[in-house]
């Protein structure tokens, strides 16, 4: 059956609690360009990722652990850094595939009057709190439509899901204002404020608002890993850079007693000589992971979860051959857009239902929220 379908932002840095300003580039008409795999790509084994130990119980703090910290910048400006137009254009190529998620992030009461549940046994309303690119932003129909919109229906009531993935976007996009030109280092320069500080995105600075942004019990997931490859600025981040701005999300979450949680990120679908998919997102597989063992985040190692999900879908070898197009046929064809990167509505569905399952093995606080 033919379908035809429509085209569906570190440590060094600082954190800083600024003004919000309206973010004009986060309502891009597209996905996400993905230049291929990262740097570190090609055909390795990604390392597993380590951290988060299990937590205790007790009734969770029900304010934030702290204010802004760090030197970042403490104005939010005009979302320049959205040139979202484009979808990913992944190059495709075998990379390393992480092996295995990590098991930790904070644990729930039995009950009684000192556990989490309080002495009635309800769970307490959480936020969970999303940041990513196109493979997890909300989308619109027909696509591209991102696993982060089709996360809510499997909690609850009393969980409150808020999906600011932007298409487009690498980690210091999301978070910063990056220029179009390079340091001596290799990575994109950061737009300043007045004082020198870099100016961070009007969606981050929601985030830490101290009244209605992360508080104590909520959880902040985080995938990136897709534009970070682009070689050219403003989305190009290093892998130390991606590490770094990851440990400044979680540090951020943390401080307000959030849990954070890093996601390594989704697979294209790629093809081998023997018919069997292959992970495709390289060294930011496995910078994903380190970061999690650096910081002490758990990691859900989506990028291979992913890859075992075509292989078990039967995926490849991929109708007419080559790349998924919008004349693609049969599963493949339905799962995903006119590309190999982007999720029709059930291939959405599915990763989100992915997700959900390795949180219920991993993360043992927020799966008690769980239907």
């Amino acid at each position: 059956m033919l379908r035809a379908r429509l085209g569906l932002a570190c440590l060094a840095a600082g954190l800083a609690i600024g003004s919000l300003a309206c973010d004009t580039g986060s309502a891009g008409s597209g996905g996400d360009v993905d230049s291929g795999p990262g740097p570190g790509g090609g055909n390795g084994n990604g390392g597993h990722g380590s951290g988060g130990a299990t937590g205790a119980g007790g009734a969770p703090s029900s304010t934030g652990a702290g204010g802004a910290i760090g030197a970042g910048g403490a104005i939010a400006g005009t979302d320049a850094g959205a040139a979202d137009a484009g979808r990913d254009a992944d190059a495709g190529g075998d990379a390393a595939r992480g092996a295995g998620g990590v098991i930790g992030a904070g644990g729930r009461g039995a009950g009684g009057a000192t556990g989490a549940a309080g002495a009635t046994g309800a769970l307490p309303p959480i936020t969970i709190w999303i940041a990513g690119d196109s493979t997890v932003a909300t989308g619109s129909a027909p696509c591209p439509i991102g696993w982060g919109g089709q996360f809510k229906p499997l909690f609850g009531a009393q969980v409150t899901v808020t999906n600011s993935a932007v298409a487009g976007r690498s980690v210091r996009t999301w978070l910063y204002f990056p220029t179009l030109n390079m340091d001596a280092t290799g990575e994109c320069i950061l737009q300043t404020d007045a004082s020198g500080n870099p100016m961070i995105q009007p969606h981050w600075q929601a985030m830490l608002d101290g009244t209605s942004g992360m508080k104590a019990g909520d959880y902040l997931l985080i995938q990136f890993g897709i534009n970070d490859s682009s070689p050219t600025c403003d989305r190009h981040v290093g892998l130390d850079a991606f590490k770094t701005s990851y440990g400044v999300m979680a540090q951020a979450a943390k401080d307000r007693g959030a849990h954070p949680i890093f996601l390594t990120p989704t697979s294209s679908i790629s093809c081998n000589s023997a018919n069997m998919a292959v992970g495709t997102r390289g060294g930011y597989v496995t910078a994903t992971q380190q970061a999690g063992t650096q910081f002490g985040v758990p990691v859900i190692d989506l990028h291979a979860l992913t890859v075992a999900r075509y292989n078990a879908l039967g995926f490849c070898p991929i109708p007419g051959g080559g790349d998924v197009s919008a004349t693609t046929t049969g599963p493949v064809g339905d799962y995903f857009c006119d590309d190999h990167t982007h999720f029709s509505p059930s291939g959405a569905v599915d990763i989100a239902t992915l997700v959900a399952g390795a949180v219920r093995t991993q993360i043992p606080g927020l799966a008690a929220y769980l239907k």
